[in-house]
């Protein structure tokens, strides 16, 4: 578990990585969904 939190990528071959990175907690979702204004909507 403590590994998934981890940034790290694999080497598969041929310029292709695999990139794991931790994923972004709820209360920083919710910030950044309510700071950022979708697009075509009024002022």
């Amino acid at each position: 578990m403590a590994e998934d939190k981890l940034y790290k990528s694999e080497y598969i071959g041929s310029g292709t990585f695999i990139i794991s990175k931790p994923k972004r907690k709820k209360a920083k979702m919710r910030q950044t969904r309510l700071k950022n204004l979708k697009s075509g909507s009024r002022k």
